[in-house]
């Protein structure tokens, strides 16, 4: 699965790399609510696609949160997580690991990279809302 292909394609297509934007274009709603300790999911019920974002979390994290759920309904919309860690060996791992860079390719595209080449990733990253620790998801 090339993900950064994937991200490139819908960025073109809608000419954006807001995941606001992307999941309007895609039908998909964005509610937020109280989650608890939960920062997201995506669910799709009745064929209504939904981000659930959880009202709490900081507000520069919320970009990076949708797309991160916009990833998972992108690649893995007929996927249901819960099942596949209780009853098969199929890493969940991977599939969140999957979201996560999909959301580092739609906020750090190339173009804004490039376009911004005197600052440094740590600093393009933290503009964009994704966590430190993704960066290294991010392929050059």
């Amino acid at each position: 699965m090339d993900i950064k292909h994937t991200v490139q394609k819908l960025s073109k297509k809608y000419k954006t790399n807001d995941p606001f934007k992307l999941a309007s274009e895609l039908d998909i709603l964005v509610v937020y609510e109280n989650l608890g300790s939960i920062l997201g999911y995506f669910d799709a019920h009745f064929r209504i696609k939904t981000i659930h974002i959880n009202e709490n979390a900081p507000e520069e994290l919320k970009g990076f949160i949708c797309a991160h759920e916009l990833g998972h309904a992108v690649l893995h919309a007929k996927v249901n997580t819960p099942f596949l860690s209780a009853y098969t060996l199929y890493s969940v791992g991977k599939i969140e690991r999957q979201a996560n860079t999909f959301a580092v390719e739609l906020l750090l595209h190339d173009d804004y990279i490039k376009d911004n080449s005197s600052c440094s990733i740590y600093t393009l990253a933290r503009n964009q809302g994704v966590p430190i620790q993704f960066i290294k998801l991010k392929r050059m």
